[in-house]
């Protein structure tokens, strides 16, 4: 017997995208273009550059979900059922590899850029110039995508079970939550908060990041299965 629900609910949607924002590549990035832009850029162009960087990884999360989505909406019934469960025990694997990050980070399988990736994301920082950190933001929102995307990706199946205007929304939601921490952490700096406290939090903290990503990994991921399999169906 199936449980009829409407999925994902708001609370879902906010809970996954707050863990989601924690992300450790975007706010990396964003703390060293800060730490560089300091040198050489006043605050009012180190807000206005942040502020761009943050645009250019909105719009590609954006655009990628919308893409996702209307891949996922033109695939039969029967097939996506089984991209569900495929996808849904993929993501159950990155929850438990995040969680073992929580003890043993950075040993063995880890969900992270490639090094060959951060070091042209760390070349790409020293180019500050309005195209420059719109081409940064969006090659690290497509870099971390396949990376560091599972809850995002988890999220886009369960919309795309009953895509509406609602759904719609909530998509815009989830990508606004997520690089809200981007945009908190510009106005810390411009208010005058060092930007090596923030690194240093950061650093401190990234294991719980690991943890709690892994957490909801494994509830998204068995929600795509229960659904997939007819116990769970919306209404």
């Amino acid at each position: 017997m199936s449980v009829e629900a409407y999925l994902p609910t708001l609370g879902t949607v906010i809970t996954t995208a707050l863990i989601d924002s924690i992300n450790p590549c975007a706010i990396g990035v964003l703390i060293l273009l800060i730490s560089i832009m300091m040198a050489f850029k006043t605050k009012k162009e180190m807000l206005f550059y942040g502020f761009m960087y943050v645009l250019a990884v909105f719009l590609t999360y954006i655009l990628a979900g919308i893409g996702i989505l209307y891949f996922l909406s033109s695939v039969p019934l029967y097939i996506s059922e089984y991209i569900s469960i495929s996808v849904g025990s993929l993501i159950i694997i990155a929850g438990l590899v995040e969680i073992k990050d929580f003890f043993w980070y950075g040993q063995g399988i880890t969900l992270a850029i490639p090094p060959e990736r951060a070091k042209q994301i760390q070349d790409m920082t020293k180019k500050i110039t309005l195209p420059g950190v719109l081409i940064l933001g969006a090659f690290v929102a497509g870099v971390e995508l396949p990376c560091t995307g599972a809850p995002y990706l988890a999220i886009l199946l369960l919309l795309s079970q009953n895509f509406n205007f609602a759904a719609s929304l909530m998509l815009v939601l989830y990508n606004l939550i997520f690089v809200l921490p981007l945009i908190v952490i510009l106005f810390m700096v411009y208010f005058g908060v060092k930007i090596q406290n923030i690194k240093r939090w950061k650093q401190n903290n990234r294991a719980y990041m690991r943890l709690a990503a892994g957490i909801i990994l494994i509830y998204l991921g068995w929600l795509l299965i229960l659904i997939a399999n007819g116990t769970i169906s919306f209404n």
